[in-house]
């Protein structure tokens, strides 16, 4: 989870922003224009921001401008406009922004933005554990005698591969219709909540049913909307 701050100075975009962010599992504040968003910075630390170049007060270049000279450009900065110019988006870029969004913005532009940006930071990877030489393969049992931290992380992974989601499941047919329908969609609907990490706006992209019908029919069918949630 991420802490994201959204700059845009239009209601519809910053809800429409924030709710798509949160369903991913980060941890979103907004502001509307730079004056709020000098507030929010200089309270909190943020792994990114998204903002918006024309606003009212102070757009959103001068802004990036003022960070980067006080030092608080710190977070990758994505800069989001639908009549910016080529040479402003390279003015931003220059200056510091990280990438560049032009509205509409769609999710899949957003999510792949977002990740890429919060990439930046992500530490690199410590050195992969050793390999097991070639033609030997780890044993199924364990003999009586092994140590408790060996028992300890084959029990780790079996519970891993238990919690996984199983995308192939069996169904008792033997029932009514209406009953043994309920069943699969309920066991359809937990398998992609749990490979999307509980994201509802995956899910109703995967599924190709719209957010709000979506909802009605999680509900429906008494799936946990809170079991798979990313924390």
């Amino acid at each position: 989870m991420a802490n994201i701050l959204v700059v845009d100075d239009e209601l519809g975009i910053r809800d429409l922003l924030s709710e798509i962010l949160n369903d991913e599992g980060h941890s979103v504040d907004v502001a509307e224009n730079a004056t709020q968003a000098r507030l929010a910075r200089n309270e909190s630390s943020y792994d990114l921001v998204l903002l918006d170049i024309w606003m009212p007060d102070t757009d959103g270049v001068s802004l990036l401008k003022e960070w980067s000279m006080t030092g608080l450009l710190t977070m990758p900065v994505i800069m989001m406009s639908g009549h910016a110019t080529i040479d402003t988006a390279v003015e931003a870029t220059r200056i510091g922004a990280f990438s560049f969004l032009e509205k509409p913005i769609t999710m899949q532009k957003l999510l792949k933005a977002v990740e890429q940006g919060l990439q930046r930071n992500v530490p690199a990877p410590a050195a992969a554990a050793p390999v097991a030489a070639p033609g030997k393969v780890a044993p199924t049992f364990i003999p009586t005698g092994y140590s408790a931290p060996v028992v300890a992380s084959v029990a780790v992974a079996a519970a891993a591969a238990d919690a996984a989601p199983n995308a192939h499941q069996g169904f008792d047919l033997d029932r009514p219709l209406r009953e043994a329908r309920d069943g699969f969609e309920k066991a359809y609907f937990e398998f992609h909540l749990a490979r999307e990490g509980g994201s509802m706006t995956r899910v109703a992209e995967k599924t190709g049913l719209e957010r709000t019908h979506l909802y009605r029919k999680l509900r429906q069918l008494g799936v946990d909307l809170t079991r798979n949630k990313k924390n």
